[in-house]
């Protein structure tokens, strides 16, 4: 993710170039300060927490609060790694079932020699703030050439499989070629299921993963997708289920890829859309989404597709930044080939990650110390706000089962009488176009609602298969569809 320090000049002379702030961070938690924070994350089990990693080996656990004042160590490694420059501990992934199981997974580099640790950890018996340093169980290491170029970034994806971000060993160019290399873990986005082991490895090999069935025992069955560079940072859209990474470039472009189950995305013989060494390449080679010139920066940081409530503008937008430029882009893209992508904002320091709390929220990690978060453009649900029209949201989770959350807004409206409130419909539709449920049927005033829908206390005996919600008001109607899986 660090780059050379000659960058670090032209990084300061973009600093001298600025753009009107379409958007505003804020410091989200005042009272605290963070050593070198690398990641955030929430471990979606109710408790709103916060979870901050730190590069030399801590993560620190919180309420999420403005207030907050303390933080507590959840975990401490920093006596069995090796951090600086683009070493440390560099990821954290909480197991889908953790309110249940207590997993959670971490990606770390170890000395001697340099090498990449993926380990499990479970939470104390005890405490629910503190995990059990003595439950590592280690899943996976690969050996590092160099100390850059460590990928790090590790998450559950909607498949129940844990994906695993490597850069291609570092150096300069990738002079082994490792991205390109199918019998190395380097230069790769990985996939493995942490749920059922395959004797003699603590994990197991998805049966979809492209190289499972080769015969060659050299291949790398957990590969997912190659030919990355340094995919830093990478998330999953809960509504698409698309997989966004970050690779950070070499000399002249960073890129933007959607990736995908057995694409090799083409580094080195590609740098973004550009040919970098095109040594023995023959393959078929699949193009970023986007990419930037490094005229508007250095080392892209991978975001999130933004689903939270504090800005819906930006409601389905992709939020990504760059580690020395600062800038932060939102990035829309259709699924075939149309991207527009807008500076919404500069940040206030070198941009290290992005995080998301339990509802959706997005906060931006900075190696200024701070937390950032959106300011809103709303107040709250169901209050007067800056929203100027009706927007229906994508439902989440989708598929769906047992639940899902519908979000839709209502803007301000000011009629004849002064009265400010609307009648507002949400209803329930099957395929053929019979009404299934009422969710909605009243007066609201302006502002984001959010309504839940569990079909078995709305239908009975309601089947799998694809739903239509539909809100009105007046002339205004908009439909989305939804799949129920049971």
């Amino acid at each position: 993710m660090i780059k050379q320090l000659m960058f670090v000049i032209t990084f300061l002379l973009l600093l001298q170039f600025t753009l009107n702030a379409q958007y505003d961070f804020e410091v989200a938690f005042p009272n605290l300060t963070f050593t070198s924070a690398l990641g955030l994350q929430n471990a979606d089990d109710g408790s709103n927490r916060i979870f901050v990693v730190e590069q030399a080996g801590k993560i620190k656990v919180f309420q999420n609060q403005k207030s907050v004042s303390q933080t507590k160590i959840f975990l401490d490694l920093t006596n069995q790694i090796t951090s600086g420059g683009e070493t440390g501990l560099l990821g954290l992934a909480f197991h889908p079932d953790y309110k249940d199981n207590g997993y959670f997974y971490v990606n770390y580099t170890a000395p001697n020699p340099l090498r990449t640790v993926i380990s499990r950890f479970s939470v104390s018996n005890s405490n629910p703030d503190s995990a059990d340093k003595n439950s590592e169980l280690i899943l996976l290491t690969y050996n590092q050439p160099n100390p850059n170029h460590n990928g790090g970034c590790l998450a559950f994806g909607p498949d129940g499989f844990l994906y695993i971000a490597t850069g291609d060993g570092g150096s300069f160019g990738d002079p082994m070629n490792n991205a390109q290399n199918i019998n190395t873990f380097l230069g790769k986005i990985l996939r493995i299921d942490v749920n059922n082991s395959q004797s003699p490895l603590n994990y197991g090999i998805p049966q979809d993963n492209p190289f499972v069935d080769s015969s060659n025992i050299d291949v790398k069955k957990e590969i997912y997708a190659w030919g990355l560079r340094n995919p830093w940072r990478f998330s999953f859209d809960p509504v698409t289920g698309w997989l966004w990474a970050g690779d950070v470039g070499q000399s002249s472009w960073e890129e933007v890829d959607i990736i995908q189950n057995g694409k090799n995305y083409g580094w080195r013989c590609y740098e973004g859309n550009h040919t970098y060494d095109m040594t023995d390449c023959n393959g078929t080679y699949e193009s970023p989404i986007w990419e930037y010139s490094h005229s508007l920066g250095l080392s892209i940081t991978g975001g999130y597709v933004y689903r939270g409530q504090n800005v819906p503008e930006l409601e389905g937008k992709y939020i990504y930044g760059d580690y020395l430029s600062a800038r932060v882009w939102s990035l829309e893209y259709d699924g075939i080939n149309t991207t527009v992508n807008t500076q919404i904002t500069i940040a206030d320091g070198s941009i290290t990650s992005f995080g998301e709390d339990e509802n959706n929220e997005l906060y931006l990690v900075s190696l200024d110390g701070n937390i950032y978060k959106f300011t809103p453009t709303i107040t709250g649900v169901g209050t007067h706000n800056l929203i100027d029209k009706f927007q229906l949201f994508q439902n989440y989770p989708n598929p769906f089962n047992p639940t899902t959350k519908i979000r839709y807004s209502v803007p301000s409206i000011s009629f004849a009488n002064g009265d400010k409130t609307q009648r507002v419909s949400l209803k329930i539709y099957d395929v053929l176009g019979n009404e299934i449920a009422t969710l909605v049927n009243e007066e609201q005033s302006p502002g984001i609602y959010e309504i839940e829908f569990n079909p078995a206390t709305k239908v009975k005996n309601i089947p799998s298969g694809v739903y239509f919600y539909k809100l009105q008001f007046g002339t205004f109607v908009k439909t989305r569809k939804m799949i129920l899986l049971k």
